[in-house]
């Protein structure tokens, strides 16, 4: 499993209007080719009126499967230029479509390239990225009386606290970063005096906004 990699925050839109072409960007994060091609199926039934609906995705943990379609523009001039700006951004597990409505004005191969990769460019931006980090799961145990004091130190550190239990003693469920699970580990028993009890859990990709 990778220490880390990046995708795609939510499903989400951006529209840009380019010499009277109306370009509408969409993007979604996607685990399998099926998925990103039901959802390219999706959008050329949602937008059949339009002149095209170019698309490109990146899947799997080292992109061994990526594919781009120029869907009827000038072949290397609209499905290149989106899976272009994946590759660039390092985005994985992404499908991005791209709708055109034809303004009247031709912007030449460049031009295409262009507001393609620009369409690519603006909604991602607009949709946002997450940085998926693999973490280690840790319950940590303790009396009521430390409740106040490791909540407040937990929520300003840079390890992630998920949830808080409150049973007969109080276990927060920890995530951390696997090179600083024994340094987190020294520093709570430093912390409670002893006074604790450290359980390991699965690991889990936690979300962390770019």
């Amino acid at each position: 499993m990778l220490s880390n990699y990046y995708t795609i925050k939510k499903e989400g839109s951006n529209q840009t209007v380019i010499q009277k072409s109306r370009f509408i960007g969409h993007v979604k994060r996607v685990e399998t080719e099926d998925e990103a091609r039901s959802f390219i199926n999706e959008l050329k039934k949602k937008f059949h009126d339009a002149n095209h609906n170019c698309s490109a995705y990146i899947i799997g943990e080292h992109d061994h499967i990526q594919k781009a379609n120029d869907d009827g523009e000038p072949s290397g001039t609209a499905g290149v230029p989106i899976l272009e700006v994946l590759k660039k951004q390092q985005l994985k597990d992404t499908v991005i479509v791209v709708t055109r409505y034809f303004g009247g004005i031709k912007l030449g191969a460049g031009g295409l390239i262009r507001a393609y990769g620009g369409s690519a460019s603006d909604v991602i931006k607009a949709t946002g990225v997450v940085e998926r980090q693999l973490m280690q799961g840790l319950l940590v145990t303790v009396d009521y009386g430390l409740l106040g004091k490791l909540e407040n130190v937990f929520r300003t550190s840079e390890h992630v606290l998920s949830k808080i239990d409150y049973l007969e003693q109080v276990v927060f469920h920890m995530y951390i970063k696997t090179k600083h699970v024994q340094e987190f580990k020294d520093w709570v028993v430093d912390l409670t005096s002893n006074q604790v009890s450290i359980e390991d859990k699965d690991h889990a990709y936690i979300e962390i906004d770019r």
